[in-house]
């Protein structure tokens, strides 16, 4: 990933247009982030390539950021070509994360109707053998809204820090965030993550509220809080592709 500097004002909303890379058209997002401190070139899984537009940045300079990059966009184009397509549905049979592994969607029936099983869960569906993706992940997006907001209270209190108020949110191209009114933000696709890896998303977000940036000075806090945070790192860019 690449990063630089700008100065100029930053876009208040989102803009897209599309880039021309090696005869694919390519979608391009551009996104202000207030908190952001760099200029941020990411393609995410389905072709889109987002930009993130730092404090003080512009569209303009952003352009010109992405046409020095352009040839490490094509290099991930490149690799996203060979990667086996993944299916938009759920279907029985197919295999999802939960709590870091790999467990195998089951369709069932019983007096009530049908259900889809995964691991130590069973979800009441109307048609198992339909598409349950809305299903599944409406029960565990309502799992992580019980689970995660008091593991987050735990660690703050270990840490002597205060949290204010935790949400759980579909959030599309981030792991979490955390206000200066010390409310902390997580994705809720965290429950599919190990419980390390939930762990480090948290006490990053946490250490936040130490360094509202992402400065040296905030990642060697976070490493004295989590001094395994890469392996964390790796495991979610490793398995980016099954927490869609």
């Amino acid at each position: 990933m690449q990063f630089e500097f700008f100065k100029s004002p930053a876009p208040r909303v989102a803009t897209e247009e599309f880039l021309s890379v090696n005869g694919a058209r390519v979608p391009l997002r551009f996104v202000g982030n207030p908190r952001a401190r760099r200029y941020v070139l990411r393609l995410r899984p389905d072709g889109t390539a987002r930009v993130t537009v730092p404090r003080r940045g512009s569209v303009a300079e952003a352009r010109r950021f992405v046409e020095r990059n352009r040839e490490w966009l094509a290099q991930q184009l490149k690799r996203l070509a060979t990667l086996p397509a993944r299916p938009q549905g759920w279907h029985a049979g197919q295999e999802i994360l939960f709590r870091g592994e790999l467990v195998k969607l089951e369709a069932g029936a019983n007096a009530a109707g049908g259900f889809i099983q995964f691991a130590d869960v069973s979800i009441p569906v109307t048609d198992a053998t339909a598409d349950v993706r809305t299903r599944v992940q409406k029960f565990l997006w309502n799992l992580a809204a019980q689970e995660l907001p008091p593991r987050v209270f735990e660690l703050a209190a270990l840490l002597q820090l205060t949290v204010r108020r935790v949400t759980v949110r579909n959030q599309k191209s981030r792991w979490g965030s955390c206000s200066r009114r010390a409310t902390i933000s997580l994705n809720w696709r965290l429950i599919q993550t190990p419980a390390s890896v939930r762990d480090y998303i948290i006490l990053h977000e946490l250490m936040h509220l130490r360094e509202m940036n992402h400065s040296a000075r905030f990642w060697r806090e976070v490493e004295k809080v989590c001094p395994d945070y890469e392996t964390a790192e790796r495991w979610l860019k490793k398995h980016s592709s099954l927490l869609q």
